[in-house]
C-alpha cells in the first residue's frame, strides 16, 4: 500500500485509490511565459520516482505531463536535462487546457512550485517545494533568471554530474525547499562517487541476499510519503555495517537504486577492463 499527503487537506491518502495494478500520474508545468527552472525540473523528477516506487511493488504507472507550449529550442532543452538527470521520459505530453482534460482522470497530480490551483481536478496533490539558491549564493538560477536552453547548464554546472543535483534533489523531503550551493552540489558528487566506487567494489564478491530489515524498512518510508531520504540514510548505514556482506551491500544498492536512479552501478567492471 502506498499512501502519499494530499496537500488540499493535508491527510495521507492510499493510492491508487481503488484495488487495480495501474497508477496514473500527471506533472503540471506552470502556464503562461514564465520560463522553465530547477523548480520544474524537481516536480518531473517527484513524478519519476513515484512511479518507479509504484513499479518497486509490483504495480504499473502511466505518467503525462502537461507544459506551455514551447519553442522546439526549448522543448529540446527540457528534454536534454531531464535525461541528464535520468527522469524518465511521460508516456504522453500535453500543452495546457483551460479544462485540464489530458490529467483530468489522473490518480496522482504533481504540481511545481508555483503552479496555479486546480482545486475541480480529482485525485491527489501533491505540491514540490522550490528550489533556489541560498541566500547570498550566486551561480545557482532559480526560475526567475533561468531561460530554457540553459536548464542542462543548471544541472550540471561547470561540468559536474548532473546526478549530483539529482541526488542533492532527493535528500529532501518532497513538499521542503531546496536551496543549492556550491558546497552542496560538490558533497553530493563526492558521495556519488565513493558509492559508485563501493558498489564497483562489491561487484566483485560472490552475491548474497539482501538483509531483511533494510528492505522492510526501505519499502515502509517510500510507502509512507515517498521517504527517499530516508532510503538514502539507510544505504549510508548499510554501507559501514560489518554484518552485512559485500555482496549483499552491492544487491541492496542495486536493487534500491531502481528508484533513486543515481547509476550506481556505473563502475562495475571498470577495474576488470583497466586490469586487461
Amino acid at each position: 500500500m502506498l499512501r502519499i499527503v494530499d496537500t488540499r487537506t493535508g491527510h495521507l491518502v492510499e493510492i491508487p485509490s481503488v484495488r487495480r495494478h495501474l497508477l496514473s500520474i500527471c506533472v503540471h508545468l506552470p502556464a503562461g511565459d514564465v520560463g522553465l527552472g530547477l523548480g520544474d525540473l524537481r516536480a518531473l523528477l517527484v513524478g519519476d520516482v513515484l512511479a518507479r516506487t509504484v513499479e518497486l511493488n509490483g504495480l504499473q504507472s502511466r505518467t503525462f505531463r502537461t507544459m506551455p507550449d514551447l519553442p522546439d529550442e526549448q522543448a529540446e532543452a527540457l528534454d536534454r536535462s531531464l535525461s541528464a538527470l535520468g527522469v524518465h521520459p511521460p508516456d504522453t505530453v500535453g500543452v495546457h487546457h483551460p479544462r485540464g482534460t489530458l490529467c483530468a482522470a489522473a490518480d496522482v497530480h504533481v504540481h511545481a512550485y508555483g503552479t496555479a490551483a486546480q482545486d475541480a481536478v480529482g485525485g491527489v496533490r501533491i505540491d514540490v517545494g522550490q528550489v533556489g539558491p541560498a541566500s547570498g549564493e550566486r551561480g545557482v538560477a532559480d526560475r526567475a533568471h533561468l531561460p530554457s536552453p540553459g536548464l542542462l547548464e543548471a544541472v550540471a554546472p561547470e561540468g559536474a554530474d548532473p546526478l549530483a543535483m539529482r541526488m542533492l534533489m532527493l535528500g529532501h523531503a518532497y513538499r521542503t525547499p531546496v536551496f543549492v550551493t556550491r558546497t552542496a552540489l560538490e558533497e553530493a558528487r563526492r558521495t556519488l562517487a565513493d558509492w559508485r566506487q563501493l558498489v564497483a567494489d562489491w561487484a566483485q564478491e560472490p552475491s548474497r541476499p539482501m538483509p531483511a530489515d533494510v528492505l522492510r524498512h526501505a519499502h515502509d518510508v517510500l510507502a509512507d510519503d515517498l521517504g527517499v531520504p530516508a532510503v538514502l540514510d539507510a544505504l549510508l548505514t548499510v554501507a559501514t555495517r560489518a554484518d552485512v556482506p559485500a555482496g549483499a551491500k552491492f544487491e541492496t544498492f542495486a536493487f534500491l537504486d531502481r528508484v533513486l536512479g543515481l547509476d550506481l552501478a556505473r563502475e562495475v567492471g571498470h577495474q576488470h577492463r583497466a586490469a586487461t
